[in-house]
């Protein structure tokens, strides 16, 4: 897997900066964030890419924050059972960021994907429906916050896999790649998680987005949507 050469440049494989110069890496107060970030800043370090290494891999700062930001709500069981799913993916040579990206090239580069989708694990239906479920929620929490927050969203990535190119990657179509990449225990922990947000009225986009300003030094959402 870590020797699949990816078509896509990863020119967006992670959202701009929102606005605020010298951003600082940082660390999270639980440890398992810390680490799991770590298992994967190690893992995007060895994709290989089309056109020679992206600009992405060097801004160790700007991954951590957005990776942070995303894992700091999560649970610990859930950090605990993707940090296993790293582990074991290590020990048997298969790059998880690689095949992230790789599935992602289903929809911004067919014609390569073609090429390489028989060197990726098989996904049931059952599992894609499962990941897909998901997604249709997450899409529209993303579209959500994009109303709200609507300068904000721009400096992040497009939200729909309509609009993806090879140059594009859009929300969604990243998030599919991703839950693709989950082992069954970390998707049925990651589901769980989703609807119990949704029964409870919270919009997992906004609580990634108000952890992400907040790393940039804004006082929350509002600061950063007013300040950018």
């Amino acid at each position: 897997m870590s020797e699949i050469n990816l078509n896509s440049n990863l020119s967006s494989c992670i959202i701009s900066n929102v606005g605020v110069n010298g951003a600082s890496a940082g660390t999270s107060d639980r440890d398992g964030v810390n680490e799991l970030v770590m298992l994967e800043w190690q893992a995007f370090d060895k994709v290989i890419n089309e056109g020679g290494r992206a600009s992405c891999q060097d801004d160790f700062a700007t991954f951590s924050i957005m990776r942070r930001s995303q894992y700091d709500t999560w649970t610990d069981e859930m950090l605990d059972s993707f940090i296993d799913d790293f582990y074991s993916a290590n020990e048997k040579g298969w790059n998880l960021i690689t095949e992230k990206y790789a599935r992602m090239e289903a929809s911004t580069a067919p014609e390569e994907y073609e090429k390489i989708k028989d060197q990726l694990p098989p996904v049931s239906e059952t599992r894609m429906a499962i990941v897909d479920q998901i997604v249709e929620i997450q899409v529209d929490w993303m579209e959500k916050f994009a109303a709200a927050y609507p300068k904000a969203a721009s400096r992040s990535r497009s939200i729909h896999t309509s609009e993806d190119t090879a140059d594009n990657t859009s929300y969604e179509t990243y998030l599919r790649g991703e839950l693709l990449t989950y082992s069954e225990r970390t998707l049925a922990l990651y589901g769980q998680f989703i609807v119990k947000l949704a029964g409870t009225g919270k919009n997992l986009a906004f609580m990634i987005m108000e952890n992400t300003a907040r790393a940039y030094g804004y006082s929350g959402l509002d600061d950063m949507e007013s300040k950018i």
